[in-house]
């Protein structure tokens, strides 16, 4: 199916790995232009390397970052049709999942939501202009906690569920404008926050006093009690690519991809 992505530019934050990177790939491989914004880049993004492709080092808890990003597009490709606002999860020097809610100190709360909600609202703002001309797309990634919270990721979970409700703020005033604003909640996604040294599976096997293959190929997977495995980054792409399509040019204020138990 052609989803008529072919010349049309997007940005896409958190982008030089897991769901970010899929992104990137899968817009490339339907047309798209697209600056990939992250704080480093990636062997992975070096080898989509194009002239289609621009990446741009960008830490988005500096609040200047994301209309840096917004300008760098427009000044490449001449406009902006398409914002994936993929950056978030714990911020710089926050590990989690954490063992009680009182384990998160004041000053991790403001961190969270900078990073996961407030880089999107400077994101969106500088974007706007741009994507009223001839009418535009949003996805915002959010998780499956913004409706399922799990003890251990309270200010995560809290964040999430803020991005969320945005979604349909933003949704609700600019659908009329022809601005869409979607978001895509998964669930576990096989990504380096879960499998690399020290990152989630590590933590929860502690926790959990189970081991670490134990975590990655059982008890992870079924969190996502609809499916009983991982998602993989990929298949979170396509719906985004599949959203931000003229081919869901109905489709607005929309949440995607719950695998959670309802």
């Amino acid at each position: 199916m052609d989803l008529h992505l072919s010349g049309r530019t997007a940005v896409v934050t958190g982008a030089s790995k897991g769901i970010g990177l899929a992104v990137v790939r899968t817009l490339l491989d339907e047309g798209a232009r697209v600056v990939a914004a992250s704080r480093n880049s990636s062997p992975e993004l070096e080898k989509l390397a194009r002239p289609e492709l621009v990446h741009v080092s960008a830490d988005f808890m500096d609040p200047d970052a994301p209309a840096r990003v917004v300008a760098r597009a427009v000044e490449e490709f001449g406009g902006l049709d398409i914002l994936v606002n993929n950056a978030g999860g714990p911020p710089p020097g926050v590990t989690l999942p954490r063992a009680s809610f009182l384990d998160a100190p004041d000053a991790d709360w403001p961190a969270m939501f900078a990073f996961n909600v407030f880089s999107a609202v400077r994101a969106f703002r500088a974007a706007l202009p741009h994507l009223l001309v001839g009418g535009g797309a949003v996805v915002n990634i959010s998780s499956v906690l913004a409706r399922q919270p799990a003890v251990g990721n309270a200010e995560y979970s809290a964040a999430k569920a803020a991005l969320s409700n945005l979604t349909q703020v933003l949704s609700e005033e600019y659908a009329p404008q022809g601005v869409r604003v979607n978001t895509v909640s998964p669930g576990v996604v096989r990504t380096a926050w879960w499998t690399r040294s020290g990152g989630a599976a590590d933590a929860i096997a502690a926790m959990a006093g189970a081991d670490r293959a134990t975590v990655l190929d059982t008890l992870a997977p079924q969190l996502n009690a609809a499916t009983g495995r991982f998602i993989t980054p990929e298949e979170i792409a396509d719906v985004v690519a599949l959203l931000v399509s003229p081919r869901s040019g109905s489709t607005t204020g929309r949440s995607s991809w719950w695998t959670g138990a309802s």
